[in-house]
């Protein structure tokens, strides 16, 4: 045979008959030999005919591939095995068979994968008549019967699986499993010289063929993905590099594929794929272009020429889904090179016209295409069933881009398989069904999951009913016989090891299964029949078996991430999948999203009830987030996939009322979306409301809200959950809900828990051995689905979601194999098909999982299959439901017991959402503590807390924040039962009655006064309106480890140099809340709180009164609440200025109230006050604000002026006397006092003061007489406080000692404690005046000199201070003020060897029930502002001070710190009771086990001890009765003894915990120990105690945060490392998928954890880089004194250095200065990164040098340059210095998060 005749081009037909003269037919005969140029070689007839392959060589063979199969001839003459390698596609394998079968040879092909083990190559066990038997795989087949193995895709199959390979490539030699010995052909025959035939059988001696020959097929690794060939395996081929045809042959079989297509084109699209197969390209990342593909592409436009060749280049190589930006670039630059880029010339096809059934071809269907006003018709194969015209299916809305994209496939379908690519729900399954129906096809669906294994893919094993093991095919495989549409949905997520048994099927449409069977290409099939001549049966027996013509297979797949690793361990979502492999399996198509047009066609086509408004608004929506580039809105958008809109669109049908916002906040769990993404969703909603209603039951119905159903009967009522479930606005937990849901409509469920080894087979069956015989036992979906039960998934996050995703067919289609060969189906597929299970029309699945992302570690159900489902969020249940939860759970247990618990819980869930803690606690736990108190009263909330804390008893940082946190909301854990530290208690002086006084009545003029009145209506300016701002207020409660009388405390958020002017509260009696109002004065502003509240709100008033940084004006405001209607509104009044304001704190309203016309006189420009100090301020006296009237008077004048705030009218009162001050001691009666002499004078007036009633206010002098005449005068007291109600007649009573009715008041002045006028003001006689006298007046002692802050209150008071600081309690019968410590008796208080504490003043309790004082210390304020004389002008103490209810007073220090005091006896007695019982009784006893007998007499008897008479008190000794302490006799305290004895002595307690004590000394050694090994540490990295210290400074201060960092990071860290299921292991657990061949006793049938090895070929993992960026420039030294900036620039870089120690494989950092030096000065570089805490402090000192040194560069400058410079620079310093005062609030709270942005405080701070 002449090469130059069967290769010559110009004569192909003669070399075409030639070929097959030469051929013949397979059967061949002996001695023909067939020449490939000078090689020759001899036929040989081939026994199993069948195994020869039939129709693979062509009729023109291009001359690269003669030369190839002329060196495989030569090495098979050789006797030596080759290895073909060469990039992915089909040439390789074609080479190889055409070889094979212009030789003759059978063949034993074996496609590799990632799952092929041993016994796929050597022997496999398996059951005949219930004995194992070895059956001889292909390997062995091969080498005994002189067969060709082909090996493809050894870069697949798993390390140490081949060489078992080893010594038959070598020596062609193996031992079998079965005993057998495999022995090469040449030592075989020298043995049979030696020895009988039957003695080597005898042997198990086996002859290898010498005939025997082993073609490899693989691909190049590394270039291509997969493990890299094994050096000893490598070194026994020879190998042939196959690389593409070269151009000139590959473009004549183009031009013969193609002959309708211009020769330029061809040689276009030719030239582009050379390019795209270069060495240039891949170094670009570019992959392969699958040039075999190019031959199919050119018969599509042979058929189609108008297509476009950039849109034809898109199908072949999908390069906008593939690709990234560069990457773009680089091929749209390649196709305008190859003039390609027609994309915009050539029309589409827009259309498919009709499908019908070809007459002339069986198997195939006409189909009319319309291109351009044009039909085009064409043939393409179709299935088994009858077609279906387009457009007909109702459930299928036809959108412009789904026809064209239809259409598309249609050409593609022609002449290859199909995969369509397209974003998750975007229609990609729906379409794949329309195109079948269209065709006529059955559809076949197989969803891919990633630890799918080849077998799951082809044939499984089961078992026979008399227990033989058998195989089964796949679906695939009966797709492929039957002729269905094979559907591959997710093949983004199967491995490719795996996928790649498929190559050989999509590619020739040839298969080799596990069973030795054999699927053939149908032409193929025909061929070998005829030449064989044996009938279909004869076929089947030889396990041959044809390939339906109409088998087609289309895949859908998700885009690559591009740029993505394509590791396998990566999560299968990220993976860039399309690789070169891939792209010569398919041609490609991408379902585009669909335009905001078409999807509102498709909702109201598919949905038609659904409102037009809502479908408006949640397209826009939908639309505005895909388009954005912001990657969060992007996330959100895939949420609200066209699968999930159509969902929402139903429901919004069913129901519209609901709104759009509640359903997209379902969709995308909006609750548990981080802040950002949350807050990004939300503003881009409208807010809108939906009402909780309750369920109802009734006759038969059940209805929730607006939604009822009837309620189901079910057969099984035992699965039926019932459950104790509260009816609260939000419910307990997931499970309860859902049970309680399914209580409520009476349907039984099946329970399914998933875990992270939960695999596919374990969803849905459970195989099981019985008698020999593998039974299949039904999972619970499987249960449900048949029973139409309601499935409930729990834990579904738990499982791998690619486990979990085969779920998507069930619910999406109804569709699932199981298996064991079963199928579910829905009940509209069914068609009698065998095997089947229907799915019930009751069958319903409730997944329940936690939500995704830190802190629950699992996987992201919710992003993999959020949109198949419904989605609702289940969140924690709110405080108040919550704690009526916990009231139905304790019903005994005291609420605030319950407030504490819900509070502390609360703050920890928060604390785990922001990711301070790690362990989200949930109601469950509450719960359980709730139970415990209720059952166990006596137990203390501090002990039971611990059951849920001690799990992080070990875990020191933990344990801090939990005991902060409980602490704060005052569950006292920690605290002893002594811990009471209440104030000293002295005795109050002897009351003594001081004098009269008497309302003078008579007739005289002079006496009695008549008032003139008149009114007018005010005059009202605004309102304007000012920004309420909300401030979380972290409150924490005072009796964390001690009792005393400070409840809790709290600090404003306000300015450093601000100045506390006024506090007041407002009591609502009917809500039983407290609010408190704080009002400062520089700026002016007003801070409203509630008592037990969490935010602290801020008007701020600036803008109304200017602040005057010169300190000339100086305001001063007082705030008045008002009461109901007005709750909420307050006025507030500048004395100074007079000026009045009306604030409304929900709105931010603020009015100007003009009291009178003449008030509003513009001073000289731009204020309304004059800017001079006036000599007397105006005062406003609020008693009755709650009555809504308020009134104000001028000190020195003479008017008082009455302020009705609801009729907006003020009463003027001229008064002949010039008024000091007012006190409003009843609602129509004020006692006044004179300007100069001090006299009082009581003005009456009728309760509604009206314009026509005016001039009938009297005024009565009042005198003031001793107790007895003869006494002179007597001094006159001048009131700070007097109360403006009576005592109660029982605190009256218990005050002066004796039973007394009358009305009183309570009186406080500097000379008394309290004093007591009976009688006034409502009875005329005289009043007596009882007083409890000091010792020493206050006014004459010395004010404020050892006040905390009174260093920096320069000099003496300007003048007296505007707040008296003086409140009555007068329910608890008490008089409270605040005194200086120089004012308080600090010797009587404190013993001797006691030093007072640092105070900001102490609060004197004066108790007239108990005659008792005691001074209480308030701690000292932590800042006070720079503004010290203001200060002084306010109190003489640090602090104000307001009643808080009746028996509490609340306090602000000038620093802002607001703190609650209990005072009352009896609310302090109850709160004790209260904080005791939560901490629990113990009485210090042994708990002692005793036994009782029936015989009444006691197991041990302990003695009862000596009795002595003198009854002196015994501590121990083990003899007294009666002793306290000691041991084994009776009496009280002690470690022993048999009873208590109470023998009337002080008792000597030995507490629980002093008994569990560690010794002293023990304690001590441990310390020194620690000690020693600090020192050893610091010599050892050669450090300072000094420099320890130093660093210990900045370290301490961000402990907490470093803390949370490494949380984050550690949670990261595991799960990255998380362990995988190592397959086909010799020990471990048994792998159920291998549980037959257990049974036939294969070894590898177990699986074990371990952690995967990354797929070779797959990119590192590298470390992320971090660049710190720090300001190191001169005003960061500057400004250190005024904010503390540097420092804590100091601390955020020795955060980040302690966060990121130990990981430095994670995370590669360097840490940069930037300033008006540099950009880039290093502090720490990437490869020296500080080790320990020496080299640490070494890096916050260069950052602390480097700022110093910049700041001295400055101030060198300035001094150098002349004055004015200086001036300037000093000048612009102190403008800057100015800002940052006011700012610094801002600066310090930006500064200590836990971000610790420095640079940004710093640039916000220095402008």
């Amino acid at each position: 045979m002449h090469t130059r005749i069967l290769c010559s081009r110009t004569a192909a037909v003669v070399a075409a008959r030639r070929m097959r003269n030469i051929l013949g037919a397979v059967v061949g005969r002996d001695g023909d030999t067939v020449k490939i140029g000078e090689i020759s070689y001899k036929l040989k007839t081939p026994r199993n005919p069948e195994l020869v392959p039939v129709k693979h060589i062509s009729d023109t063979l291009p001359q690269t591939v003669v030369q190839h199969l002329r060196w495989i001839m030569q090495k098979d003459l050789l006797g030596q095995d080759v290895f073909l390698i060469g990039p992915p596609g089909p040439l390789r394998r074609s080479i190889a068979m055409q070889y094979l079968e212009l030789t003759k040879r059978e063949v034993e092909y074996v496609a590799l994968s990632r799952d092929t083990t041993e016994t796929d190559l050597k022997q496999r066990r398996e059951i005949r008549s219930g004995t194992a038997f070895y059956i001889d795989q292909c390997a062995v087949r091969a080498a005994t019967q002189g067969r060709v193995l082909v090996l493809e895709g050894l870069e697949k199959a798993e390390r140490n699986v081949l060489p078992v390979l080893n010594n038959l490539l070598e020596n062609r030699e193996m031992q079998l499993e079965d005993g057998r010995f495999l022995m090469s052909a040449e030592r075989y025959d020298k043995l049979l010289q030696e020895h009988t035939k039957e003695e080597l059988d005898s042997w198990k001696i086996v002859r290898v063929s010498e005939d025997f020959r082993v073609i490899a097929l693989g691909l190049p690794v590394p270039k291509y993905k997969g493990n890299p060939l094994d050096p000893p395996l490598r070194s026994r081929f020879q190998a042939r590099d196959i690389f593409y045809l070269p151009f000139k042959d590959q473009l004549e079989l183009l031009y013969t594929a193609g002959p309708n297509i211009a020769a330029e084109r061809v040689s276009q699209l030719l030239s582009l794929a050379t390019a795209l197969c270069s060495q240039e390209s891949s170094s670009l990342g570019l992959p392969d272009f699958p040039v075999d593909n190019l031959l199919p592409a050119l018969h599509l436009l042979n058929t189609f020429p108008m297509l476009s060749s950039q849109q034809l280049v898109q199908r072949l190589y999908p390069y906008r889904t593939i690709l990234g930006k560069d990457g773009h670039t680089a091929v749209e630059g390649l196709l305008s090179r190859f003039e390609l880029l027609d994309g915009r010339r050539h029309p589409a096809p827009s259309g498919i016209s009709s499908v019908s059934t070809t007459r002339a071809l069986e198997g195939y269907a006409d189909v009319i295409l319309r291109v351009a006003d044009k039909d085009i018709t064409f043939q393409v194969p179709a299935g088994t069933k009858e077609l279906r015209p387009p457009n007909a299916s109702p459930n299928f809305i036809s959108t412009p881009s789904h026809s064209q994209l239809l259409a598309e496939m249609m050409q593609s379908h022609m002449v290859k398989d199909l995969c369509l690519i397209g974003a998750k729900g975007c229609g990609k399954s729906v379409i794949a069904r329309e195109f079948a129906e269209m065709l006529g096809y059955s559809v076949e669906p197989v969803m891919l999951y990633q630890d799918m294994t080849a077998r799951d893919l082809l044939q499984q094993r089961y078992t026979l009913p008399n227990g033989d093991t058998a195989w089964r095919p796949a679906p695939l495989v009966t797709a492929a016989m039957e002729g269905k549409l094979l559907l591959l949905d997710g093949i983004h997520r199967v491995n490719l090891g795996t996928l790649a048994v498929l190559s050989r099927l999509l590619h020739d449409r040839e298969l080799d299964l596990y069973d030795g069977s054999r699927l053939l290409r149908w032409d193929r099939y025909q061929t070998l029949k005829e030449q064989l001549q044996f009938s279909d049966q004869q076929m089947q027996e030889r396990s041959v078996f044809p390939i339906h013509p109409s088998f087609r297979v289309l895949a859908l797949a998700e885009p690559p991430v591009v740029g993505a690793s394509t590791s396998s361990s990566s999560s299968s979502r990220s993976q860039q999948w399309l690789g070169p492999e891939l792209l010569t399996m398919f041609l490609y198509h991408s379902v585009t999203p669909l335009s905001k047009a078409e999807e509102m066609d498709l909702i109201q086509g598919l949905t038609p009830g659904v409102p037009k408004e809502a479908a408006e608004q949640l397209l826009h929506l939908t639309h505005s987030l895909r388009k954005t580039n912001d990657p969060t809105a992007q996330s959100l958008a895939s949420s609200l996939s066209t699968r999930q809109l159509l969902r929402i669109c139903r429901r919004l049908s069913r129901y519209p009322e609901e709104s759009v916002a509640h359903a997209v906040n379902k969709a995308c769990l909006s609750r548990f979306l981080p802040t950002l993404a949350r807050a990004s969703l939300q503003k881009s909603l409208a807010s809108c409301s939906i009402q909780d209603t309750p369920g109802v039951l009734k006759d038969g119905v059940l209805t929730i809200g607006s939604v009822s159903t009837p309620v189901y009967n079910p057969y099984e009522k035992m699965k039926v959950p019932d459950v104790l479930f509260y009816d609260n606005p939000q419910g307990v937990g997931k499970n309860k809900i859902v049970d309680r849901f399914l209580h409520l409509l009476n349907r039984p469920r099946e329970y399914l828990q998933l875990h992270r080894d939960t695999t596919v087979q374990t969803l849905t069956l459970q195989p099981s051995v019985q008698d020999g015989i593998i039974m299949y036992e039904d999972s619970p979906l499987v249960k449900a689905v048949k029973l139409g039960h309601i499935l409930v998934i729990d834990e579904a996050d738990k499982a791998p979601t690619n486990v979990t995703c085969i779920l998507k067919t069930l619910v999406e289609s109804g569709e699932m194999i199981l298996a064991d060969g079963r199928r579910i189906i829905s009940g509209t597929n069914v068609n009698g098909r065998p095997n089947s299970i229907v799915m019930h029309p009751d069958f319903r699945m409730l997944v329940l999982a936690n939500r995704p992302g830190f802190p629950f570690l699992g996987n992201d159900f919710f992003g993999a299959l959020g949109d198949i489902f419904s989605c609702h969020a289940v969140d924690n249940p709110k405080p108040q439901a919550e704690l009526a939860m916990l009231k139905q759970y304790g019903p005994n247990v005291p609420d605030a017991t319950l407030q504490k618990l819900v509070a502390a819980f609360a703050e920890l869930r928060s604390m785990a959402d922001q990711g301070t803690i790690t362990y989200p606690y949930s109601t469950r736990e509450v719960v359980n503590i709730v139970k415990h108190l209720q059952k166990f009263p006596d137990e203390g909330l501090a002990n039971v807390v611990r059951n849920v804390f001690d799990f992080d008893s070990y875990n020191k940082d933990m344990r801090e924040v939990l005991i902060e946190a409980l602490h704060k909301h005052g569950i006292p854990i920690g605290a002893k039962p002594s811990s009471v530290q209440l104030a000293k208690e002295l005795p109050l002086p002897e009351v003594q009655m001081t004098g009269y006084w008497t309302v003078n009545q008579d007739g005289n003029a002079r006496r009695k006064l008549l008032c003139p009145t008149e009114t007018h209506s005010i005059d009202i300016k605004g309102p304007v309106f000012l920004r309420v701002q909300g401030h979380p207020c972290n409150r924490q409660e005072s009796r964390a480890l001690s009792f005393s009388e400070e409840k809790a405390h709290w600090q404003l958020p306000m300015n450093e140099v601000n100045i506390i002017c006024d506090v007041t509260e407002q009591q609502n009696k009917t809500f039983h809340w407290c609010v408190l109002y704080v009002a400062t004065c520089n700026p002016v502003s007003l801070y409203s709180m509630k008592e037990g509240g969490d935010t602290v709100h801020c008007v701020e008033l600036y803008d109304i009164f200017p602040r005057t940084i010169s300190g000339v004006w100086q305001p001063f405001a007082t705030v008045a609440p008002l009461g109901s209607p007005l709750d909420g509104q307050v006025v507030l009044h500048e004395e100074q200025s007079n000026t009045v304001l009306h604030l409304d704190l929900e709105t931010g309203a603020v009015r100007r109230l003009m009291l009178s016309p003449d008030s509003d006189q513009p001073s000289g420009g731009s204020n309304w006050w004059s800017s001079k100090e006036q000599q007397g301020g105006h005062k406003m006296c609020r008693d009755f604000a709650h009555k809504n009237w308020l009134l104000f008077y001028k000190e020195g004048g003479n008017r008082l002026e009455v302020l009705d705030v609801l009729e907006a009218q003020v009463h003027s009162i001229s008064l002949p006397i010039n008024l000091k001050s007012v006190f409003l001691v009843a609602e129509d009666r004020w006692l006044l006092l004179e300007g100069n002499t001090n006299k009082k004078f009581l003005l009456t007036k009728p309760m509604h003061t009206a314009a026509e009633d005016s001039g009938v206010c009297q005024l009565h002098s009042i005198s003031e007489d001793p107790v007895s005449s003869g006494h002179g005068v007597t001094e006159v007291s001048v009131p700070q406080m007097l109360s403006c109600e009576q005592l109660p007649n029982e605190n009256l009573s218990a005050a002066l000692d004796q039973k007394i009715v009358s009305p009183s008041r309570v009186l406080a002045d500097t000379g008394s404690f309290a004093r007591v006028v009976v009688g006034f003001p409502d009875l005329m006689s005289p009043n007596e005046v009882y007083s409890f006298k000091r010792p020493v007046d206050l006014s004459a002692m010395k004010s404020g000199d050892s006040s905390a802050h009174m260093f920096l209150r320069g000099g003496l008071r300007s003048s007296p201070s505007r707040r008296e600081n003086c409140v009555s309690l007068l329910s608890a019968n008490q008089l409270v003020r605040a005194l200086p410590p120089s004012k308080v008796p600090l010797k009587e208080v404190y013993p001797k060897d006691v030093t007072p504490p640092m105070t900001a003043a102490y609060l004197e309790v004066t108790d007239l029930s108990s005659k008792k004082v005691k001074y209480i210390p308030v701690p000292r304020s932590m800042t006070v502002s720079p503004y010290t004389s203001w200060l002084s002008k306010v109190s003489e103490t640090d602090v104000l001070l307001a009643a808080l209810g009746s028996g509490g007073v609340v306090t602000v220090d000038m620093g802002g710190y607001v703190r609650l005091w209990e005072t009352g006896l009896d609310t302090l007695q109850r709160s004790l009771m209260e904080w005791r019982n939560m901490i629990g009784t113990e009485d210090g006893r042994p708990i002692q086990i005793t036994i009782q007998q029936d015989s009444g007499l006691d197991v041990t008897a302990p003695k009862h001890g000596k009795i002595d008479l003198t009854n002196a008190p015994h501590v121990g000794g083990n003899q007294w009765a009666g002793g306290t302490g000691g041991r084994d006799t009776a009496g009280l305290g002690g470690k022993g003894g048999p009873y208590r004895l109470d023998a009337g002595h002080q008792v000597y307690q030995v507490s629980q915990a002093e008994k569990d004590a560690v010794p002293e000394e023990v304690r001590r050694a441990a310390r020194e120990m620690a000690e020693k090994a600090f020192k050893e540490r610091l010599k050892e990295i050669d450090m300072s105690e000094y420099d320890a210290a130093t660093y210990e400074r900045f370290s301490n201060t961000v402990r907490r945060q470093v803390q949370s960092l490494r949380i984050i990071l550690d949670s990261l860290q595991a799960k990255g490392k998380e362990r995988q299921w190592l397959k086909n292991q010799a020990l471990g657990e048994l792998d159920d998928a291998k549980i037959i061949d257990g049974l036939t006793g294969e070894k590898t049938i177990y699986k074990r954890r371990g952690e995967l090895n990354p797929e070779l070929g797959s990119p590192q993992q590298k470390p992320k880089r971090l660049r710190v960026l720090t300001d190191v420039s001169g005003s960061m030294y500057r400004f250190n004194g005024v904010d503390g900036r540097l420092e804590r620039s100091m601390e955020a870089v020795c955060m980040v250095m302690e966060a990121l120690e130990n990981y430095e494989h994670k995370f590669k950092y360097d840490i940069v200065g930037h300033s008006g030096d540099g950009y880039d000065i290093e502090l720490v570089r990437t490869d020296k990164v500080p080790k320990n805490n020496k080299q640490r402090l070494k890096v916050l000192k260069v950052q602390s040098h480097t700022v110093t040194h910049t700041a001295l560069f400055l101030i060198h400058i300035c001094l150098t340059h002349t004055h004015t410079h200086t001036h300037t620079l000093t000048h612009s310093l102190t403008q800057k210095l100015q800002i940052c005062s006011a700012s610094s609030e801002t600066c310090r709270d930006l500064g200590t998060a836990t971000s610790h942005n420095v640079s940004l405080a710093h640039f916000l701070c220095t402008g």
